[in-house]
């Protein structure tokens, strides 16, 4: 389970990037938002995970 959410975290960054690279490319303000926003979702989701990762041990 928690390598899933890892996974999901990771997964949420690369797409949060290429949203706001491609939002950069064509000059599209919103979607270079919602690149930067999922990019943020992912790095609080791997937060948590690694967090649950330190109480574990």
């Amino acid at each position: 389970m928690a390598g899933d959410q890892k996974g999901k975290a990771k997964a949420e960054q690369v797409k949060g990037k290429a949203k706001e690279a491609i939002g950069r490319a064509v000059g599209n303000e919103r979607l270079t938002a919602e690149g930067r926003a999922e990019q943020s979702k992912g790095d609080a989701r791997q937060a948590k995970e690694k967090t649950k990762d330190v109480f574990k041990h």
